[in-house]
């Protein structure tokens, strides 16, 4: 899964990346930023894969990333000019693309990214979550499933209670490796190394059991072919 975070201080232009994104399975929208400011603090908090990142943006220009940030991350301009494109590939960006971007050539400059980028291992990291009466700091491993409640997300964990944090089902996807974690539908992120059992109840209803969780969780029948899809073929 790439991580990416889109920088760009139009709505609108923010909305037609997420739209170029949706073919792709292997993306997640690790989160948005509307400023230089704001992105530079995302990069250091969230440590994306790749940037999809404006030139202009409202209070300063988007070179500036490189020199602010120690080790910058994967770059992909996306501007409404022309003229910077030396100065784009001077500081190593992967690709540069002119608004309006058409599916096919953001679909290249994507292809491009998969087989430069070399993502870190975050298997191991350590993953913090706060919530207003409770700090949790766990290894991804540690973490059974993860599912979504209005806007908060309700975290279930190998050997504590669980807990439930202000935080998106999306922000979650992007932070969490992948495999074994494996996003459901709209609500629902199950760590596949948890797996024990997939029972189906009916043609429309099936229950999983993780190891660690009491409870099983009830699953609708897009949700179970997609488990078991990615269980076959190891992804799990």
């Amino acid at each position: 899964m790439l991580r990416i975070l889109i920088a760009d201080d139009e709505p609108l232009a923010r909305r037609a990346l997420r739209r170029l994104m949706e073919p792709h399975a292997d993306l997640a929208l690790a989160g948005e930023a509307e400023s230089l400011a704001q992105t530079l603090d995302l990069v250091a908090r969230l440590r994306p894969d790749l940037v999809l990142l404006d030139i202009e943006l409202n209070d300063g220009d988007g070179f500036k990333l490189f020199a602010g940030t120690p080790a910058p991350p994967p770059v992909i301009f996306v501007t409404a000019y022309a003229d910077y494109a030396v100065d784009a590939f001077e500081v190593e960006a992967i690709d540069y693309l002119l608004k309006p971007v058409a599916q096919p050539r953001f679909d290249l400059a994507l292809e491009r990214a998969r087989r430069l980028i070399v993502r870190p291992d975050r298997s191991n990291e350590v993953i913090e979550l706060r919530a207003p009466s409770r700090t949790v700091r766990v290894q991804p491993a540690d973490i059974l499933a993860v599912r979504a409640e209005g806007d908060f997300s309700h975290v279930h964990f190998a050997s504590q209670p669980p807990l439930m944090i202000l935080r998106s089902l999306a922000q979650f996807e992007a932070q969490l490796p992948s495999p074994p974690f494996l996003r459901l539908g709209r609500s629902l992120i199950v760590n596949c190394d948890r797996v024990r059992a997939i029972e189906a109840r009916s043609r429309d209803a099936t229950r999983l059991t993780l190891d660690g969780l009491a409870e099983p969780i009830p699953l609708g029948r897009a949700a179970a072919q997609r488990l078991r899809q990615a269980l076959a073929a190891g992804q799990g």
